[in-house]
């Protein structure tokens, strides 16, 4: 399943981290997730995954039904 850089903004905004936080959780570079988010930048499908991973790590759902969109897990925050 693909995400948007969007649902990456709304996750972390969810999860209250910075760009900075993100690109260290998901091992990635502040740059490419800034440009991801603004939609100036397409993502390998390697790198999704390591942004996928840090965020659902973190109790963040994906969804891509109809509109995409994410949600924290409960009992997380």
């Amino acid at each position: 399943m693909t995400i948007t850089g969007q649902q990456v903004k709304a996750a972390r905004d969810l999860l209250e981290w910075s760009q900075g936080e993100l690109a260290a959780r998901s091992r990635m570079g502040i740059l490419m997730i800034a440009e991801f988010e603004a939609g100036a930048l397409e993502l390998s499908e390697g790198a999704i995954i390591h942004l996928r991973w840090a965020l659902q790590s973190a109790g963040v759902e994906f969804a891509n039904d109809g509109e995409p969109g994410v949600k924290l897990r409960k009992g997380k925050s």
